[in-house]
């Protein structure tokens, strides 16, 4: 392999929403003796999963499939209405790890449907984000990914509202838009748009290098919708040789000249450093930043009840998860706290 310089995309990889997710899960791994368990991958990143089920976390499909009593974890992808009521029931400690923006969809799904509108919304088959949005209101949802799905849709009458999956991309987005504007001239669509500003900074920052590239590498799962609009864009904006990867190990060693490099929003950093490592650049690696994101997403609710009770606990002298990394401080990376944990751990 013979690559001149590498161009890395800034921003790439985790976004708030996974960043927030993964110490989640982490906090509830080191607090629960018995297995915890996670309904859906917590986030679309393969490593990410395998990484978690070392350490025993149980990843299911089906909340019937969680013993009862066990402390449960829903996955940042947002859940049916009766997947949270089923999971709050069964489980001894439930963490609902659902990203906010993914939220304000479904807020969106039960105001609209509420005042009588019929909704076109625009996602992906069998995701599991588009799954759970639908079931808030399936009555009012009309499922497209096209232009061509609205025009094949039936009349809805006049109070139509156009709501996405958050982790499109805008090239998906502007084309459904403009047809069923045309289609309903007094369609209603959200002030601020549903796509994921992660998703759409990622997709910037690949169109400002990707034209100063001889290939693209792109890292993140193959489930991973935001990862795919990546590969996608590289390929529509004229990108001869896109390469699609999980690990470095699956890099092609006939690259060279000037290769350029993202991650999806749930790829590791320690992925990206590998896979420089291994292109091993002789101009070395230049960045390219199209902005900077400083967005910081909480953890939810639950587990900050949780990190106050161990804290009340261990002033009482009882024993609290010991750890040399404070995985809910805003300044400790995801990466970092995945980076750190013992994969030589015993699974519970």
């Amino acid at each position: 392999m013979k690559v001149e310089r590498v161009l890395l995309a800034e921003p790439r990889g985790f976004c708030a929403g996974v960043e927030m997710a993964i110490k989640a899960l982490t906090w509830m791994v080191k607090a629960f003796d018995e297995p915890v368990y996670c309904y859906h991958e917590i986030v679309h990143n393969k490593l990410v999963v395998e990484r978690f089920e070392k350490l025993g976390v149980v990843f299911v499909d089906d909340i019937e499939d969680v013993p009862e009593g066990s402390p449960l974890m829903l996955s940042a992808h947002g859940s049916a209405p009766e997947v949270v009521q089923k999971a709050d029931a069964v489980s001894s400690y439930m963490v609902d790890a659902v990203c906010p923006l993914v939220t304000k969809v479904h807020h969106e799904v039960k105001i609209r449907s509420k005042k009588g509108y019929q909704i076109v919304y625009v996602g992906h088959a069998g995701h599991e984000e588009a799954e759970g949005t639908i079931a808030v209101s399936p009555e009012s949802i009309h499922r497209v990914e096209d232009p061509s799905d609205v025009d094949s849709l039936p009349e809805l009458g006049d109070k139509v509202a156009l709501l996405a999956q958050t982790t499109l991309s805008h090239r998906d987005w502007e084309g459904v838009v403009s047809s069923a504007e045309q289609r309903w001239p007094e369609l209603w669509s959200p002030g601020r748009s549903d796509l994921c500003f992660a998703t759409t900074n990622r997709q910037a920052a690949l169109l400002d290098l990707v034209g100063h590239c001889d290939s693209v590498v792109v890292i993140g799962s193959r489930n991973s919708s935001n990862t795919r609009a990546l590969v996608k864009l590289a390929e529509e904006a004229g990108c001869e040789k896109v390469i699609w990867i999980n690990k470095a190990q699956e890099l092609p060693t006939d690259l060279s000249g000037v290769v350029g490099v993202t991650a999806g929003a749930s790829a590791p950093d320690e992925v990206v450093n590998e896979v420089i490592k291994t292109l091993n650049p002789n101009d070395g690696v230049h960045n390219i930043r199209h902005t900077q994101e400083d967005e910081y997403f909480p953890p939810p609710r639950n587990i900050r009840n949780l990190l106050g009770a161990i804290d009340n606990f261990a002033k009482l002298g009882f024993a609290a998860p010991s750890e040399s990394i404070d995985f809910t401080d805003k300044e400790i990376g995801a990466s970092d706290v995945l980076y750190s944990l013992n994969l030589s751990t015993t699974p519970n």
